[in-house]
């Protein structure tokens, strides 16, 4: 991840601070995982940064469109829009705020992607506080914008992934990966060891009974129960330079070698399945990061990752059709009522060539992903393609190509895909300050 650009410094006096404040204001909202964009240094030890993020898509897929659904589609959209603000208070206390665009492409409206408060007191432990990522495996956790590849995201849903459709206060688990709740997370053995362990909302317990027109049912989690996450990664050879329990997908030869393992796991008693029928969900994987600096400088990356997703039912399953109100975790506007079960695996290879073409560097790439659904069918998708990196995760522009039975051929998992093996092109445009 890119370190915060500092442009603007030293403003101490209150007359120099508040025209830089008020601009600050103005031009502020939302913000990532790290600081970016500019920084406003008030004194030596309060700061604050901004910056902004876009990602925008064009997509055509065959037999997507047309009367007889024999056509290709052709699809702009508009994915991301993020603002980012960071600051620091306090020597050791932190502040963190970012913004999403929920259905940007429908017109949608921003959201509030993270709202931490952060107190960092030694590498060792650390308490945040507030909306902010449930600890999860590597390809989820990097986010759409430091990913090493433009859609990155195949696999089934979590909790923390649930339906931003909804805008009635609601039973969702989180929205973008995010829960509300505190994670403790440090590193040891000189930054090799990195470790996170959080308590979260996870489903909510919620009737509905005073929101006009919302449906009524109860939620499975009727005693409220919270859920716990955890994350523990260990860096082989070089320690990856990322803030907090942050990952990124590449770091385009940055950190030296790398070679990172990690495991995960999520749980939560009756966090799945309905009222009369709770089910405990409990989601467990593992990933890998390989990353290596060739000799004539190019950069040889691959990611892997592997989930299993499992709900005990106390009383069997709900039946199908049955309104469990619970987390989505299909795809596309939709998902399975009683909650997927099942194994994920998925994985990408990019090589990044040292030449400079033009302003850039090409990336090639592969990438495939299989869901293995119980007691259902099994789904695949292929992707080849080529970044072209202009200024790391700041500046890229991706060609694709995506062939399988996914959901229309690309996105993530939706349990409602037919099974017809679809080919989609697609071109990518992401930048960031």
């Amino acid at each position: 991840m890119s370190d915060a650009k500092q442009i603007m410094a030293g403003i101490k006096s209150s007359g120099s601070l508040l025209p830089a404040m008020a601009l600050l204001i103005l031009s502020a909202g939302h913000a990532p995982s790290t600081e970016a964009g500019a920084t406003f240094k008030i004194d030596d030890t309060k700061w604050v940064s901004i910056g902004a993020g876009l990602r925008t898509i064009f997509a055509t897929s065959e037999n997507t469109a047309g009367r007889n659904g024999d056509k290709w589609s052709t699809d702009f959209r508009l994915d991301n829009l993020r603002l980012y603000m960071n600051a620091q208070i306090h020597k050791y206390i932190k502040f963190e705020f970012n913004t999403e665009c929920a259905n940007c492409g429908d017109g949608g409206d921003i959201r509030i992607l993270d709202g931490v408060v952060k107190f960092e007191y030694n590498p060792f432990i650390n308490l945040w506080a507030g909306r902010q990522l449930v600890p999860e495996g590597r390809i989820e956790m990097n986010g759409p914008f430091y990913s090493a590849t433009f859609e990155p995201f195949k696999t089934p849903f979590e909790p923390s992934d649930s339906t931003i459709q909804n805008v009635l206060p609601g039973p969702d688990a989180g929205t973008f990966g995010r829960d509300e709740g505190v994670n403790f997370w440090g590193a040891a053995l000189d930054g090799h060891l990195k470790y996170v362990f959080g308590v979260f909302q996870g489903l909510k317990r919620t009737n509905y009974t005073n929101v006009p027109g919302a449906i009524t049912n109860k939620t499975a989690n009727a005693d409220s129960n919270l859920m716990y996450a955890g994350r523990v990664a260990y860096n082989i050879l070089s320690v990856e330079n990322a803030p907090g329990y942050y990952t990124g997908g590449t770091a385009y030869g940055a950190d030296g070698d790398v070679l990172t393992v990690a495991g995960f796991a999520q749980y939560q008693e009756d966090g799945a399945g309905s009222f009369e029928r709770p089910g405990n969900f409990l989601l467990a994987g593992g990933d890998v990061k390989f990353e290596k600096v060739m000799p004539d400088k190019g950069v040889l990356t691959f990611n892997g990752e592997y989930k299993n997703f499992g709900i005990s039912y106390h009383n069997g399953a709900p039946g199908p059709g049955t309104n469990t109100n619970t987390f989505i975790v299909g795809g596309g506007g939709g998902g399975l009522s009683t909650g997927f079960q099942g194994n994920s695996v998925t994985g990408n290879l990019l090589y990044l060539i040292p030449q400079k073409i033009g302003i850039g560097q090409f990336q090639p790439y592969v990438m495939y992903t299989e869901i293995f659904t119980r007691n259902g069918p099994d789904q695949s998708e292929y992707e080849a393609g080529v970044n072209y990196v202009i200024d790391g995760h700041n500046a890229r522009v991706s060609l694709l190509w995506q062939g399988g039975d996914l959901s229309g051929g690309g996105a993530i998992w939706n349990p409602a895909a037919n099974g017809t093996f679809t080919n989609a092109i697609k071109i990518g445009v992401q930048i960031q300050i």
